[in-house]
């Protein structure tokens, strides 16, 4: 009976501890968009990071994986990828 209370008690711990990292990471998240949302109104255009590889599949027209490598790297949603891969190709002139 011990040894069932000591796997309750940690699944509660695992399960506890699951939810608050996708609650912070969900506030987190919720904090970009407010900040990109300030910046927006500002006029104020983020840096994007310097990713050659990433301009380089844009330029040879691998617009998905050029997606791929830029969340990979910045952790980013795929919109916010997408927007960003847009960005970089229309200041390329692509």
């Amino acid at each position: 009976m011990a040894t069932l209370s000591v796997i309750a008690v940690g699944l509660f711990i695992h399960t506890f501890s699951r939810y608050d990292d996708r609650r912070l990471v969900a506030r987190l998240a919720e904090v970009e968009r407010k900040l990109d949302a300030i910046a927006e109104h500002l006029g104020v255009d983020p840096q994007t990071p310097d990713m050659p590889d990433v301009v380089e599949f844009l330029r040879q027209g691998q617009k998905i994986q050029a997606i791929k490598v830029y969340r990979e790297r910045t952790g980013t949603s795929l919109k916010e990828a997408k927007d960003a891969c847009d960005r970089m190709a229309l200041e390329l002139g692509l």
